[in-house]
């Protein structure tokens, strides 16, 4: 699983033109899944979602595929994720763009707008998970479907809390009850911190809504952050540092730090994603997650891969009827739930009952509570990438103590402003 930091991405606005040629094919077979009389035809799948170790379990669910469509072919590239999106602008402004591809929230808006993606008609959006599903649609279409998702939690070390004589945190808990602990848990002299959360977009994005704020205004011609809300969003995130949690100089931020200090048994409680079960599975001490605390309300970051199939396709049926089969088949789920390779975005409790049935961390269920108040990143058509540095930036140089959260704000405002034109 990766990390937080993800990378949005411009769409160059030329490779709008090459959707104005795209074609229906005159025929490819019954979208019921009739093979009787369906002519053969041959797909392209560009993806990252199976680069560094879920190879094999891509072609799992593709075997399954040609065995109920056996007159598709599917052909697939897969490709490191800090190359995908480039080689995929690359490819759609040239027009060799694959049939079904991988994206992401950050990426589908441009896309989207821009007219590179085919709309999906007739897909039952029941079967995937309702405010994931959501984020894929524009006008009531579907025009990618959700693959996977992973959430955000909080962790704690429950031999810590035991230690100290803290009740675990629970439902109840907000930013105040988590502070309180953290300033127990925290043992400077000894190497142990109470809490462990970056500072970054990522979390400033969640940490607004928790607060009761918005990132943009309405139609998103403005950002909405420097508001109280925001400040009160900012200062939760930088006022750890230095107290209940180790700053930049200290070593926070370099790779694999917080997985190094929750590793030693010296980190009490830690906001992150559930990519990091297997990380924690190897602890020697006790520990569990739960949903992640907030301010006014509670509200957790998501983050969901989806594919979508190319307006310039040529196959679109059979390029739909790919899609479909790989974000909701039975074969996809029990690939995904028996390897660990995320979690697929289905709504049927009962199919993922194997993975609440696993004992680490005991709480799973928190994973799909978190749902019940998705914060989805704020995204624009273009600048994504800067906008995600900005914010990260000035909210360092405030941790740092060069600036103040309100000249962090400020100057952040302004410079995204500023790319929202």
């Amino acid at each position: 699983m990766r990390s937080l930091s993800r990378i949005g991405i411009g769409i160059v606005a030329s490779a709008l033109a090459l959707t104005a040629c795209a074609t229906e094919p005159a025929s490819e077979g019954s979208p019921n899944g009739s093979t009787d009389s369906a002519d053969p035809v041959t797909i392209t799948y560009s993806n990252f979602i199976s680069d560094n170790g879920n190879e094999d379990n891509l072609a799992t669910i593709i075997e399954a595929f040609n065995n109920e469509y056996p007159y598709i072919t599917v052909e697939v590239e897969t490709l490191p994720y800090a190359d995908y999106f480039t080689t995929l602008q690359i490819d759609v402004a040239a027009g060799t763009g694959a049939d079904v591809f991988d994206i992401e929230y950050a990426n589908y808006p441009a896309f989207q707008s821009l007219g590179l993606l085919a709309p999906l008609e007739g897909v039952d959006t029941s079967v995937y998970r309702g405010d994931i599903a959501e984020a894929y649609s524009t006008n009531g279409t579907m025009h990618a479907l959700p693959t996977s998702f992973s959430a955000v939690v909080m962790y704690y070390n429950a031999t810590l809390f035991d230690e100290a004589g803290i009740a675990y945190p629970d439902g109840t808990w907000t930013w105040d009850e988590v502070y309180a602990a953290a300033e127990t848990l925290t043992d400077a002299d000894a190497g142990v911190w109470g809490l462990y959360q970056p500072i970054s977009f990522y979390e400033y994005y969640k940490a607004l809504a928790q607060a009761g704020g918005q990132f943009l205004n309405a139609d998103g011609t403005a950002v909405a952050f420097n508001s109280p809300e925001g400040v009160a969003a900012a200062e939760w995130l930088i006022r750890k540092s230095g107290d209940v949690m180790p700053t930049e100089a200290q070593g926070a931020g370099t790779p694999d730090f917080d997985s190094g200090l929750w590793a030693d048994g010296k980190l009490g409680m830690w906001v992150t994603g559930i990519w990091n079960f297997g990380v924690a599975a190897d602890s020697s001490f006790d520990w569990d997650i739960v949903v992640e605390p907030g301010k006014a309300r509670a509200a957790s970051a998501v983050f969901s891969n989806a594919v979508a199939v190319a307006a310039s396709s040529e196959h679109k049926e059979a390029a739909q009827l790919f899609a479909e089969f790989l974000t909701s088949s039975q074969t996809m789920v029990d690939v995904r739930l028996g390897s660990g390779w995320e979690l697929p975005a289905i709504s049927n409790d009962a199919q993922l009952a194997a993975y609440l049935d696993q004992t680490s961390p005991a709480n799973r269920q928190a994973v799909f509570d978190s749902l019940n108040g998705i914060a989805l990143p704020p995204v624009i058509k273009d600048g994504q990438a800067q906008m995600q540095d900005i914010i990260s930036e000035q909210l360092g140089e405030a941790a740092a103590g060069r600036i103040t959260v309100d000249q962090a704000l400020s100057n952040a405002e302004a410079a995204i402003n500023s790319l929202l034109g």
